[in-house]
């Protein structure tokens, strides 16, 4: 049977969609040599690396950050192998845990767990500035209490148990409610009682045995007292002594580092407590627990340092003792406790370039965090102006942070400055307040039944 013309010209196609389909037969061909060229480059840079030097590669990237780490195992499937998995290990093993990582408040209200949220949370790290957004839809049920070494210390509203929070690998381990301290309360402090007497946290510490079990220990600011428990047991045990209420403790490498100066105001003094060690919890009643006394290792005479109110800080793995004047003068003196130990009551000048962070607790950090953070100085509020500013450790000069001297509440859009200086102050921090002139406290929007026993 014959074809006509046009039927013949349909089925036979024309040269420019001929040459098309053999250009995107090319194309294609081009693309998939590309890849798999990709791949194998890859595959013969990474793969003949042996897995013990990618495994000392690791360590070396840990030892920097958390994040460093996780990338170079994001390289290929050998070098996955060849290193540990953070996942599972992020609480049991200090390695994992993300030292210089703080949550940022948000401000405006937006506490950690609010709608707006979707369910993220942003985490800052102190020495380079790097933001990270992170789901954590628990803070839905849950709030924080404080911070150390970049593990949350949370509370689950429906019954107050104490959890610890690895925010990026999701490693939790549980301890007991909080409501068990009501127990070892006295009449009068039952009396006078509000949840925000134990969820006043002055300090975190924890340690992991060889067999895996988590030892807690919380400062309790407000009720002098420090508050122990692991992951083994039922309920919190406060020690048998009382801590001075008017220094805020410090958690360094798993111990609490406490400031008191006596009734006669001769000397002051700087205390070390540690978690007890296997076999030395010895229970005394329900609630009271053997703790290892606190341990004076240095005594300052009256004068040096000669100011009146002092902080405990932590700044490149050295504890650090601030002396802050409330004079006209604002004067601050630094000091390293190592060289208080030893007798050499000198004032430091230079810090590393870092700034330290003051208020409720003082936080160290990198002068590359922020434009506006100026290294070798402390950072807080004028105690006259109550406004934000650097005192400058090496010339002794007072200045102005960023929008420092506005007036009229917070601006907006405000500085990354005052969201780290909010860090400092956990009242206001986990509410998402921002702290800006003053101690801004503001109260629980939400689960207040749970939060603050309204």
């Amino acid at each position: 049977m014959s074809m006509s013309p046009s039927a013949h010209r349909k089925r036979r196609p024309s040269a420019a969609t001929a040459t098309n389909k053999r250009r995107r037969r090319v194309s294609s061909s081009s693309s998939a040599a590309a890849a798999a060229s990709e791949s194998s480059d890859v595959s013969s840079w990474g793969s003949p690396l042996p897995a013990d030097l990618v495994c000392l590669i690791g360590w070396r990237a840990l030892a920097g950050d958390l994040r460093d780490y996780v990338r170079l195992r994001a390289v290929c499937r050998e070098w996955r192998s060849a290193t540990v998995c953070p996942r599972g290990r992020g609480l049991h093993d200090p390695r994992f845990h993300p030292r210089r990582w703080m949550m940022l408040p948000e401000g405006h209200g937006i506490h950690p767990g609010h709608r707006k949220l979707g369910g993220y949370i942003r985490f800052i790290n102190l020495s380079t500035g790097a933001i990270v957004r992170v789901r954590l839809p628990l803070f839905s049920s849950h709030c924080i209490l404080d911070s150390v070494d970049g593990i949350l210390l949370l509370q689950r509203d429906e019954d107050t148990v104490i959890r610890l929070l690895h925010p990026f690998t999701g490693d939790i381990v549980d301890l007991p409610p909080l409501a068990t301290l009501l127990t070892g309360l006295t009449p009068i402090q039952m009396k006078m009682f509000s949840w925000n007497v134990l969820r006043t946290v002055g300090a975190t510490a924890f340690t992991v045995s060889a067999d895996g079990v988590v030892t807690a220990m919380i400062g309790l600011f407000k009720l002098g007292r420090v508050a122990c428990a692991t992951t083994m047991d039922q309920q919190w045990r406060l020690s048998t002594w009382s801590i001075s209420n008017g220094w805020r403790p410090l958690s360094f490498q798993g111990k609490m580092y406490t400031l008191h100066t006596p009734t006669n105001g001769s000397e002051l003094q700087i205390f070390q407590i540690e978690l007890p060690g296997p076999g030395e919890k010895e229970d005394f009643d329900r609630i009271l627990c053997y703790l290892p006394a606190p341990k004076l290792i240095a005594t300052c005479l009256a004068g040096k340092p000669r100011r009146p109110f002092y902080y405990l800080a932590e700044c490149d793995s050295e504890i650090l003792v601030i002396g802050r004047c409330l004079t006209d003068s604002l004067h601050v003196e630094v000091y390293r406790l190592s060289d208080i130990i030893q007798d050499r009551i000198v004032p430091v000048t230079s810090i590393g370039g870092n700034a330290l962070f003051i208020e409720e607790r003082v936080l160290s950090v990198s002068s590359r965090v922020h434009p506006t953070i100026v290294g070798d100085s402390v950072v807080h509020l004028h105690c006259k102006e109550f406004y934000l500013g650097h005192y400058q450790l090496a010339t002794g000069t007072w200045l102005p942070t960023a929008d420092g001297c506005a007036r009229g509440g917070v601006p907006s859009p405000c500085s990354l400055i005052y969201h780290i200086f909010t860090c400092c102050c956990r009242p206001t921090w986990n509410k998402g307040g921002l702290l800006y002139q003053g101690n801004v406290q503001p109260s629980w929007r939400v689960k207040r039944k749970w939060r603050e026993g309204a």
